[in-house]
């Protein structure tokens, strides 16, 4: 099973590019060591308060892809530096 997961998020207190790839290499750098998901930005390269990140889980279950992508999904919840403004779900 395949789980795939847009996030995009608005973050406010940034003032330039380098400081929104600063936030979000810290983010994308840490949920690929914590969680069994690959992560990449995907849209809005080239907006510094705004960015969408894909998100891949691939399990043998449902169950297990889709546990481990909402897990990842929540720790970038819990970044203090962004908020989410949108999330899709897919199941393949």
């Amino acid at each position: 099973m395949i789980v795939y997961a847009e996030c995009t998020f608005f973050i406010p207190d940034v003032h330039s590019l380098k400081e929104k790839r600063s936030v979000l290499k810290r983010m994308t750098d840490r949920v690929k060591n914590e969680f069994n998901v690959s992560i990449a930005e995907i849209d809005h390269q080239n907006l510094w308060q705004r960015t969408t990140v894909g998100l891949v889980s691939i399990a043998s279950s449902k169950e297990a892809a889709e546990g481990e992508t909402r897990r990842a999904i929540r720790f970038l919840e819990s970044n203090p530096d962004w908020e989410m403004t949108d999330l899709m779900l897919d199941y393949y």
